[in-house]
């Protein structure tokens, strides 16, 4: 009965703000709360997290800072380690963190069939949990879960702002199912049925419409590339509401190294190394990196010591078990492609030793089609490798683009262009191949920590300045 709801609704609204106010009165400040379930991962949306907060701590000494984690078995001590260890990240003073215990409810693997539509009744619930483990007064998804901003503004009573690193459905997705293009996330038995590819298609569009109103309710919403603002304006239409926030890449700890002169260090280097940074999630689709890798290696068997000239670095990280079976895989696909000695596997590597691969390394390589943004791809140029980056979404749109009137790196879209671009990139002279990384360089200074902290306060200020203290 729709009576009965509405005062269900209020009732339940009037215990939470009941439980901020009692909070409230015991600490004598004000709670910014981050929803971010997987904080301990290590991927760029992390990166972001603790910038934000750093910069907030610093601006805001009076505030409280609050992450929601799903991450279990681990401890605030480990967490802010790992913050350290992987992003070089001290926060000014400790954060609280409060520990979900459901995270399992937005885990992609518990919805084989409408995943889309699964996690996000999924994060209703977590969102709730969260809710009602501690009620703060300004909430902030700070990983994309947008149908908990509705639970939070409209029966938590909080002012609420996004930073959306990936529109979780896009207008490309779209036209992939409407293309029947077997795509990820597309089962072949879909593709090759127009009826279901309708539904589908339906089903789709229903989501983006649902989509849209949860993303309406944000009071301030910052969004990390040109690519994403498109996908976001088109779904959520709150234009004055939103901005552009880049996301901050620790270019600065890779500009301290001096560029090297390629003449000089490469008398002794007789191998060149082609470095992929990213998590081995699916869409980051290394097997391409592997089968164009493959090709080069194949257009390099006649001439002599050709193969032992160049090799493939993966770095990335393993979230979950499907990762770590992912990474099983792969190296089982360099076996069966005959390319086992040439590529190494790295995982989880501190920031380091992350730098030290970059810096020696020839080729930065990044192959996601649509990536919202490309952070490892902006670290890659601040390294000073030349970046082949994929020809779609935030690279082509943002970062790998013309400066000072000249290539700052390279883009492809498949296994020959890419094996192309590699045999194009290594037979480049060594000062045409720095002339490149010189202005991919001085390029990605815009990306770094210190112009996402101005534009990230000046977005949430307007929020910032309706807590009371």
């Amino acid at each position: 009965h729709p009576a009965h709801n509405i005062r269900l609704v209020c009732s339940l609204r009037a215990w939470l703000q009941s439980n901020r106010k009692a909070r409230r009165a015991r600490d004598r400040r004000p709670a910014v709360a981050f929803f971010h379930p997987y904080c301990n991962a290590g991927g760029g949306g992390e990166r972001v997290l603790w910038c934000a907060i750093r910069a907030l701590q610093n601006r805001y000494q009076d505030v409280d800072f609050v992450v929601y984690t799903g991450d279990q078995g681990v401890t605030d001590e480990q967490i802010l380690n790992g913050a350290r260890r992987r992003f070089n990240i001290r926060l000014p003073r400790p954060v609280r963190f409060i520990f979900l215990k459901h995270r399992l409810l937005v885990e992609a693997s518990l919805y084989p069939h409408f995943t889309l539509l699964g996690q996000s009744i999924g994060s209703l619930f977590l969102g709730w949990e969260a809710l009602t483990s501690f009620t703060p007064d300004l909430y902030i998804d700070s990983m994309g879960y947008a149908f908990t901003l509705p639970v939070f503004r409209y029966l938590g009573g909080c002012r609420v702002g996004s930073y959306v690193h990936y529109p979780t459905i896009s207008t490309d997705m779209l036209s992939v199912v409407r293309e029947r293009n077997p795509r990820f996330n597309n089962a072949d038995y879909i593709t090759s049925n127009p009826v279901l590819s309708a539904l589908k298609v339906v089903y789709y569009c229903a989501f983006a419409l649902l989509y849209g109103l949860a993303g309406s309710c944000s009071d301030v919403v910052m969004v990390n590339s040109t690519w994403t603002l498109g996908h976001i304006l088109a779904l959520w239409r709150a234009p004055n509401r939103t901005s552009v926030v880049y996301p901050p890449c620790d270019v600065q700890a890779f500009l301290d190294i001096p560029l090297e002169d390629e003449e000089e260090q490469d008398a002794g280097k007789k191998c060149h190394s082609v470095v992929s940074v990213a998590q081995f999630r699916p869409e980051k689709d290394h097997q391409l990196q592997i089968r164009a890798f493959r090709k080069l290696l194949n257009g390099k068997e006649a001439e002599p010591g050709g193969r032992e000239s160049v090799k493939l670095v993966l770095i990335g990280g393993c979230r979950n078990q499907e990762d770590e079976d992912r990474v099983l895989m792969l190296r089982g696909l360099c076996q069966e492609l005959g390319v086992g000695d040439r590529v190494e596997f790295k995982l989880n590597i501190p920031f380091e030793e992350l730098k030290k691969e970059l810096v020696e390394a020839t080729i930065g390589l990044h192959t996601m089609w649509n990536e919202h943004f490309g952070i490892g791809v902006v670290e890659c140029m601040a390294a000073g490798t030349v970046i082949l980056a994929h020809k779609s979404g935030g690279p082509k749109l943002d970062i790998v683009v013309p400066h000072d009137g000249g290539p700052t790196g390279f883009l492809a879209d498949d296994e020959d262009s890419y094996a192309e671009a590699m045999e194009r990139i290594l037979s480049l002279t060594p000062s045409a191949r720095l002339d490149i990384r010189r202005r991919a360089r001085q390029s990605v200074t815009r990306f770094s920590d210190h112009e996402f902290e101005a534009s990230f306060l000046a977005a949430v200020e307007p929020l910032m300045g309706t807590l009371e203290r």
